[in-house]
C-alpha cells in the first residue's frame, strides 16, 4: 500500500532542493543538493510529511472499506443469526489494519 502521495514528497523535494525523485516500492530516493548519488529521503522527513498530510487516497479507501465490511458483518450476523459474517468482517479488519501500518525502514 502506498502510504504517501507522490506529490507530497515531490513538493518537499522542490522546497528543499532535492531533485530527481525515484520511487522503489515503499522507498523514496532523490539527489540532495550538490550530490552526485541519490540518497533515501530521511525517515524523519517522511514521518513529518505523514503527520502534516494525513491519510493517502489508498489508505482512505481501505479504511472506508473496513468500516463498510464491519457494519455489513454486524447486520448480516443479526439477520442470519450466525457468527460467520462477523468472523469474516473481523478477518478483513485485521488485514486492513496490518496494511495501514506504516513500515519504518
Amino acid at each position: 500500500m502506498n502510504h504517501y502521495c507522490e506529490d507530497w514528497i515531490q513538493d518537499w523535494c522542490q522546497e528543499n532542493g532535492w531533485t530527481d525523485l525515484i520511487i522503489e516500492g515503499s522507498q523514496y530516493w532523490a539527489f540532495p543538493p550538490g550530490a552526485v548519488m541519490p540518497e533515501p529521503i530521511p525517515t524523519k522527513v517522511l514521518r513529518l510529511i505523514k503527520v502534516e498530510k494525513g491519510l493517502s487516497t489508498s489508505e482512505k479507501i481501505w479504511s472506508m472499506a473496513g468500516i463498510i465490511v464491519s457494519v455489513m458483518g454486524v447486520i448480516l450476523t443479526y439477520l442470519m443469526k450466525s457468527p460467520m459474517p462477523l468472523v469474516l468482517a473481523f478477518a478483513f479488519g485485521a488485514i486492513t489494519v496490518a496494511l495501514l501500518e506504516v513500515e519504518d525502514f
